[in-house]
């Protein structure tokens, strides 16, 4: 009993038992200046609680690994609460089985461009192979993201990050970047945020338009589909 207790109590030491609680209270701080700001995308929850968490990680000298470890339950429920964007894709099915062919070439063309155009700049600027390797499923959404960069030789950790950051740039500026393109069709606007920002860029859809956000969660779960299969294949012949 007490070598149990002498335990709990170094995890506590060193943080292991506090970034759990810090991390879902630095969200429900996010929560509550975007309520504040009025949903303003550029006060999104999410990069507000990165920001919250990265200071404290810091300010404490914690590395990333460490803090990773100790919230990896949130990896696993990430991948859960994937499942629950299938009830506003259900109620668009109609729509979805008129146009197949179309939303699975743009999501594909998507796809394609999102990976290939991060990782021909990263490459341009000189980033090594695992960078590059870790860079190319970024549009994807975490659990399959870390999967593939694992399969690939990337770097999970790296990957996480990268997606978490693909994710706050679409949700912030996605709206604006395809208003100032003209793109007014919600279905339209939903794919191209699904497919390049994944469930953040996805959560974001939802708040503005549910059609926007069926659509956009269909691009998501296609995008991942397709990475996981068709990245490692060309990894392999061009590695």
């Amino acid at each position: 009993m007490s070598e149990t207790l002498i335990d709990l109590w170094r995890q506590f030491g060193d943080g292991a038992l506090l970034w759990l609680p810090l991390t879902l209270i630095a969200y429900a701080a996010g929560l509550r200046l975007n309520r504040v700001a009025k949903n303003s995308p550029l006060a999104n929850p999410l990069l507000i609680a990165i920001v919250i968490v990265v200071v404290l990680l810091v300010v404490t000298g914690t590395p990333y690994d460490r803090y990773f470890s100790s919230v990896q339950i949130l990896q696993f429920l990430l991948g859960t609460a994937t499942v629950a964007l299938a009830l506003p894709l259900w109620r668009q099915l109609e729509t979805l089985r008129r146009f197949p062919g179309p939303l699975l070439l743009a999501i594909a063309v998507g796809s394609l461009v999102a990976a290939s155009s991060a990782v021909g700049i990263a490459w341009a600027l000189g980033a090594s192979r695992e960078t590059l390797l870790s860079l190319a499923p970024k549009s994807v959404t975490t659990p399959i993201a870390m999967a593939i960069a694992e399969q690939i030789g990337g770097l999970p950790p790296l990957t996480a990050i990268l997606v978490a950051l693909t994710g706050v740039v679409g949700a912030v500026l996605g709206r604006w970047t395809l208003n100032s393109v003209g793109v007014r069709d919600w279905r339209a606007r939903g794919l191209a945020v699904g497919t390049v920002s994944h469930g953040m860029g996805t959560v974001r859809a939802f708040q503005v338009n549910e059609v926007a956000g069926a659509f956009s969660s269909l691009a998501m779960g296609v995008n991942g589909l397709l990475t996981a299969l068709i990245l490692p294949l060309i990894v392999k012949l061009f590695g």
